[in-house]
């Protein structure tokens, strides 16, 4: 479809240009013009959509996410981080399937897209099933291993590194594992290996708890980020997922190899792991993104909730409230976020880039008056607010009615139904 999006106050979220009013124009699943309506090129379009003087940007990007998950949203809350895994998390997982694993990214996929998000970076357990449901839904996904000393195989990476491997295309995949606590030190040299094989980045949860970095001292003699650095896997970029204890030598490491961190604030608050050093970060060069976690430690996905915390538990952390602006944070949700995936072509609205993009509703009482838009999406914004989600092209989600080739009834009684299953 042809689109055009006009009388809008646009935010590309490029570097020094400021929101004006103008036009978005989509062609297929690219953007093509981005400027004001002065200078736009005439066109017969499929649809024109008038913004009314809202906010059309770039979609927010979930850069650390397990969505299948939802099926443990509020069943094992209140416990520490091991005890909550491997008491509560593990052996629920264990009975799940693949084709539960479909409908729950459903499900995790309809929430995606009511907080603004419209790309996620997502482990979990059968990336088969996962990209199904993206492809079914219309939605971009980047998959990434999960591996550990349980699940998935060395053979399955490879298999779907070489499957999911197109940038074109709406799902692609990432090396990646669990984390150094559940992954042998025979997996990550094998890990390494395939990096260095493929050229290829790779992303794990690291540095999540005290006790984490303690065992991989006790373990190996240094700390997660120093191991993994030591044996080559940093080489070709990546992620890593948490990071809340940080030493300085972790951070320069990220900041020199072009590893970002992805932080996790409401999941961390809620395990009660710690409070990311992101002002150091930023201080020292490092790329920062933000994630929500699963939902079955956050326990929502939504991205604005995740962007207040980032910035106010900054601030609280560091005695200051200048600490990690709202402009440091927005650009996190999105252009960091696409870093992070290595989604090049969904990071800003730019003519060539993809259509994900999302309108924000300032005709809301929490977004007014229009002192300063950007403050007002990080600090008093709200799902409430978006109006409109793209994903590629295709609107997904307007004013609260879902656009995904499922009714939204039928994805929240599967849910249900797995779950009672489960616990039955």
């Amino acid at each position: 479809m042809n689109i055009r999006i006009y009388n809008a106050r646009v935010l590309t979220m490029e570097q020094g240009r400021d929101i004006f009013f103008g036009e978005v124009h989509i062609r297929e699943n690219r953007i093509s013009y981005v400027g004001n309506a002065e200078n736009a090129p005439e066109c017969r379009w499929d649809r024109e959509i008038d913004a009314e003087g809202n906010v059309v940007m770039p979609g927010f990007k979930n850069a650390h996410t397990h969505s299948a998950m939802t099926f443990l949203r509020s069943y094992a809350d209140d416990l520490p981080l091991h005890n909550w895994l491997n008491e509560q998390i593990f052996p629920m997982e264990a009975k799940l399937t693949p084709d539960d694993i479909y409908h729950l990214s459903k499900l995790a996929i309809m929430e995606y897209l009511t907080s603004g998000v419209t790309a996620n970076f997502d482990m979990y357990l059968t990336p088969d099933t996962i990209a199904q449901a993206s492809i079914d839904c219309g939605f971009r996904t980047v998959m990434v291993g999960g591996l550990n000393n349980f699940s998935q195989s060395f053979e399955g990476l490879e298999e779907w590194l070489n499957k999911y491997n197109d940038p074109e295309e709406l799902v692609t995949f990432q090396l990646g594992f669990h984390a150094e606590y559940t992954n042998s030190r025979e997996n990550l040299e094998k890990l390494a290996a395939l990096v260095h094989k493929y050229k290829a980045p790779i992303s794990t949860h690291s540095s999540e708890s005290a006790g984490e970095v303690a065992g991989c001292i006790e373990r190996h003699g240094v700390t997660p980020t120093v191991l993994f650095n030591s044996l080559g896997m940093f080489d070709y970029g990546g992620s890593c997922y948490h990071c809340v204890y940080m030493t300085d030598e972790d951070l320069d490491i990220m900041a020199e190899k072009g590893i970002c961190v992805v932080t996790n604030p409401a999941s961390n608050l809620k395990l009660a792991s710690g409070i990311a050093d992101i002002t150091k970060m930023l201080e020292k060069g490092v790329h920062v993104a933000i994630g929500t976690d699963g939902p079955a430690s956050n326990n929502c996905l939504d991205m604005f909730r995740e962007m207040f915390l980032v910035t106010g538990l900054a601030k609280v952390r560091e005695n200051n409230a200048a600490a990690v602006s709202a402009d440091n944070v927005l650009r996190m949700a999105t252009v960091e976020g696409a870093y992070a995936m290595g989604l090049k072509d969904a990071d800003v609205l730019a003519e060539g880039k993809f259509a994900d993009l999302i309108m924000i509703d300032l005709n809301q009482p929490n977004m007014q008056p229009i002192n300063n838009i950007e403050k007002n999406i990080v600090y008093s914004g709200s799902k409430q607010n978006i109006k409109l989600t793209m994903v590629n092209g295709r609107v997904l989600y307007e004013n609260g009615e879902f656009f995904i080739g499922t009714p939204a009834q039928e994805i929240y009684a599967k849910a249900n139904e797995i779950i009672s299953r489960m616990k039955g």
